[in-house]
This record gives C-alpha cells, sequence and structure tokens, in this order.
C-alpha cells in the first residue's frame, strides 16, 4: 500500500472538540496537544501525567487557560485516572477524543538477567529468583486499558453531552509502536504490550463501532522522544545526536510532529478510522490493517480461512452491549 503525509490544511475541519491525552506532558502527547490546540480557537485539551506541561508550551499561556487543563495522575492508578477523566467533564462538560498515549519502554533485562533474593543455607539450598519487575506492562498495556474503559464509559455517556449539545462521534486513539506489528528481539515486554494495544483494537472495533466510537492505534517506529534520552540508553548520547547518526546509516526517524499529525488524522476522519492502525516511519505513514485483513488467505491458508469464516458468526461469546 502506498505511504502519504497528513498536509495540516487536511485538518481545518477538527473543531469543537475537547481532546484527552495521557502523558501528554512530553514527547508525541505534548505534540499531539499542540497540535490539536492550535487547530481551532474551540478545540480544548485535558493532560493527564505526572510531570507537569512545559512552561515554554502554549498549553500553559495565558490566553489558553479557558481550553486547557493539566491533570496530575500516576496512570497506573485507577483512582488517579478517574479523577483525571471525571476533572475533565467537570471542566468541560464532555469528551470527544482520548488518546491512549502515555508509555515507557523497555525496563531492564526481565528474562536474561536474573536477580535473586534471600539467603543460601538451612533449609534454604538455593537463593530464590526475585519477582520480575512488570512495570513496562501496567503501564503500556493494563493502563492503557484502563483509560480505554474510561474513554468509553464517558462517550457513552457524553454522545449528548452534560450541557446538552451534540457531539456526533467519539475517538479513541491508542499509541501502539512498530514494534507492536513487528516485536523488537531487544525489548521482549515492551514489544508484548504493544501487541497488546493492536490486539485490542482489534477485538474492540466493531462493538465500538455500534456505540459511534472509532478506536484506532497509530504505530510509530523510532521517534525522536525524552525516552531516546533514558540513562543509559544510546549511551547517554545527545538524542538529536543520536538520530541523526541513525539517519545517517538508514535508520529511519519519525519527528514527533509527524507522530502527531497522524493522531489528529484520525481524529478528524471520524468513524472512518474505525479499526485503522497506522503505521508511521521516516515521517511518513501507511495504513496496514487492511492490507493485514486483505492478506489472510496468504498466512492463513484457504483451508483455514475458510474454517474461521464458516464460524465467524457463532455464537462464542455473549454480545454485551
Amino acid at each position: 500500500m502506498a505511504t502519504f503525509t497528513i498536509p495540516p490544511t487536511s485538518l481545518a475541519t477538527l473543531t469543537d472538540k475537547t481532546i484527552l491525552i495521557t502523558g501528554g506532558s512530553s514527547g508525541i502527547g505534548l505534540a499531539t496537544a499542540e497540535l490539536l490546540l492550535s487547530l481551532s480557537p474551540t478545540n480544548n485539551i485535558v493532560i493527564l501525567d505526572q510531570q507537569p506541561i512545559p512552561p515554554s508550551s502554549p498549553l500553559t499561556a495565558p490566553q489558553n487557560a479557558h481550553r486547557t487543563h493539566f491533570h496530575a495522575c500516576n496512570i497506573t492508578s485507577w483512582p488517579e485516572q478517574r479523577a483525571g477523566f471525571a476533572a475533565a467533564i467537570t471542566r468541560f462538560g464532555r469528551i470527544d477524543a482520548v488518546f491512549v498515549n502515555a508509555g515507557i519502554s523497555e525496563y531492564g533485562g526481565q528474562f536474561f538477567r536474573d536477580e535473586l533474593e534471600g539467603k543460601r543455607g538451612g533449609l534454604n539450598k538455593f537463593r530464590q529468583l526475585k519477582e520480575p519487575d512488570r512495570r513496562t506492562l501496567d503501564i503500556d498495556l493494563r493502563a492503557a486499558g484502563d483509560t480505554v474503559k474510561l474513554a468509553i464509559y464517558w462517550m457513552r455517556k457524553t454522545v449528548v453531552g452534560i450541557d446538552g449539545k451534540k457531539g456526533g462521534r467519539g475517538s479513541i486513539v491508542m499509541t501502539a509502536s512498530l514494534a507492536g506489528y513487528l516485536a523488537s528481539a531487544g525489548a521482549p515486554v515492551y514489544s508484548a504490550a504493544k501487541h497488546g494495544i493492536v490486539g485490542l483494537m482489534r477485538a474492540l472495533k466493531n462493538d465500538l463501532a455500534k456505540l459511534n466510537i472509532a478506536i484506532s492505534v497509530v504505530a510509530p517506529a523510532i521517534t525522536l522522544t525524552p525516552i531516546i534520552s533514558k540513562p543509559g540508553l544510546h549511551n547517554n548520547t545527545d538524542p538529536a545526536e543520536w538520530a541523526a547518526s541513525m539517519t545517517k546509516i538508514g535508520v529511519p526517524i519519525n519527528k514527533v510532529e509527524s507522530v502527531a499529525l497522524a493522531v489528529a488524522h484520525l481524529v478528524n476522519i471520524g468513524m472512518q478510522a474505525n479499526g485503522q492502525g497506522l503505521l508511521v516511519q521516516g515521517d511518513r505513514m501507511v495504513e496496514v490493517e487492511r492490507g493485514i485483513a486483505k492478506t489472510r488467505e496468504i498466512w492463513m491458508g484457504r483451508e483455514m480461512l475458510d474454517l474461521f469464516r464458516g464460524g465467524r458468526e457463532a455464537p462464542l461469546f455473549e454480545n454485551k452491549l
């Protein structure tokens, strides 16, 4: 399928939206928030993040104070996320779109770096293997699922908002990753979590369509964000210098602004975005979910595909709607 870019002029119709963004104080989340704010004076932005918005951001400018809201939030805490959504509703009366973006990269070597605990001796012939650190899964998948749950809850209530204003459609965009489609051998837990994000979108898209809510994913390849400057990563080199060196040897690097354009595009096209997966690489993008669906016969084989289609309508799971 052909790659494309999103001209900012195509987003002129993205107006009158209240958009909640998790992890919106830096990187892709911040770039998306600033873009959405700039597109229309009638857009409202809500940021849920542990870190405050940088004072240099237009989000903090006095002239934008009436249409921005920051809520300090540990995304792994259900009560804190719930309170963040409630604050958004209290402030603006509705939520039209949610960008499920908060996340971290691989943390530690969970499968090949072993930590032991306890003392050897007596009945303890061996020291015991320490429980793995699950923060990558907790943030990138479990907490993201909580955000989606809260988004669906409030969008179902505010298709017609508390203020009586008709809202049309809801939109949920989740940050996956190239690693959610092509796993990275150096980041097994991160890759598994991002595969989970893609799977969650696929599992929800049909039911959410009945609720007039579109769900989609944006899947960036390597992007120039603060994650690159994580201590110990890339030998602590300057992120821009590291990105430039990677570009010279052929590694495609995204600007955060390109990923922000992809997110805004998915929100802007409404229900047409439902089930889409936009892969962003080298500041260009391609919709991959449609291509994957069209090639099922290649990777499943005709016999298995026919078997799948024959049983697809069977009531295996109770319809919850």
